[in-house]
């Protein structure tokens, strides 16, 4: 029996209370999910900017009344001092989620990027801080490893960030490194590698790359990939991060009052790979696919060229077995995807 399933086991016998911000989300309303199903007391933080309330139904369908109950939402920013010293009151762990993703994004717009992920993240570690959680557990990016060379990433060694975006994300290990030596808050920071999965918006200029081309390609319209195609990444899904979130939370006897991991699947899959995977996933139901190609341009500014983790230090310490390689997380998410397509 694997770590994580020792905990699945567990923690239904010993509920706590656990504070999600960016619940609304797409990691969030599923982290939202799977604690509501161990039956856990949760309270959500968002404010919409990029979570949609439509994903907290959708949880509210898939749990029980009396789970549903467990669930307290509050409405508020994380700039907002005031509304993350409310929503972590009485909270054992923090699974801190919320933030303005996006590298093409922060180049547009890089202040606001800076106020939710720096600003935001401070406001959200002081009231972690003076609530005296247990643990602080929060999204941290492969983004921080910028232009370092070296493959499989490691957690030690990192480049010169890329983009605002890598600067905002690396500087909330920075805090919460200070935080811990100063404070002694028990934090974990999580660099997520190209996550997916059900809820995962396809809409807008920002929407990740696997959502995005599905729905082009069942809209027939053109598929766009950034450079020649051979840009590779080390796509997770969501199933493996909500592990890596529970036990980064609830494991005791970490090595260092601060620690951060990779969290991924330890395999690398290029754009043109990616492609070819989604193409043949919806022939079923897209057979004008059978001989589609993409559409290449320029290389965008602020990405990486390749990107793979190194999981071994996650693995040791937390006791993560990712479960779900790109092929299984895909046919699980296909579901979600297509309907989400057709009803928008």
């Amino acid at each position: 029996m694997t770590r994580f399933e020792q905990l699945q086991g567990a923690l239904p016998e010993q509920p706590a209370t656990w504070l999600i911000t960016g619940v609304a989300g797409f990691i969030g309303s599923n982290l939202l999910e799977a604690l509501l199903r161990l039956d856990q007391r949760v309270v959500g933080l968002d404010n919409f900017a990029t979570g949609h309330r439509r994903n907290l139904e959708q949880v509210r369908a898939a749990v029980t009344p009396e789970q549903w109950a467990r669930f307290r939402f509050d409405e508020g920013d994380i700039r907002d001092a005031a509304a993350c010293r409310a929503a972590v009151a009485g909270v054992d762990y923090v699974l801190h989620q919320a933030a303005l993703g996006s590298v093409p994004r922060s180049l547009a717009d890089p202040l606001t990027s800076h106020e939710v992920n720096v600003t935001g993240f401070l406001n959200m570690l002081i009231a972690a801080r003076d609530a005296q959680v247990r643990r602080f557990v929060y999204a941290a990016s492969s983004s921080t490893y910028g232009d370092h060379p070296g493959l499989p990433k490691v957690e030690e060694r990192i480049g010169r960030p890329l983009s605002p975006y890598a600067v905002t994300k690396y500087a909330n290990e920075l805090y919460a490194d200070v935080f811990a030596g100063s404070y002694g808050v028990q934090a974990v920071g999580l660099r997520y590698f190209n996550v997916f999965g059900p809820r995962q918006d396809p809409d807008g200029a920002y929407a990740a790359v696997i959502p995005r081309w599905v729905a082009s390609m069942l809209a027939r319209e053109p598929v766009f990939i950034n450079g020649d195609g051979d840009t590779s990444r080390d796509f997770t899904f969501v199933a493996n991060v909500i592990q890596a979130n529970l036990l980064a939370a609830t494991t005791e006897g970490l090595p260092a009052a601060h620690r951060v991991y990779n969290v991924a699947v330890g395999e690398r899959t290029t754009l043109n790979q990616l492609f070819q995977a989604l193409r043949e996933a919806l022939l079923p139901q897209a057979p004008w696919l059978a001989d589609a190609m993409p559409s290449y341009r320029d290389f965008r500014a602020g990405d990486v060229r390749h990107s793979l983790a190194d999981v071994s230090k996650a693995a040791g310490d937390l006791g993560y077995a990712p479960t779900h390689r790109l092929h299984q997380g895909l046919a699980l998410a296909m579901p979600w995807y297509l309907a989400h397509v057709a009803a928008t």
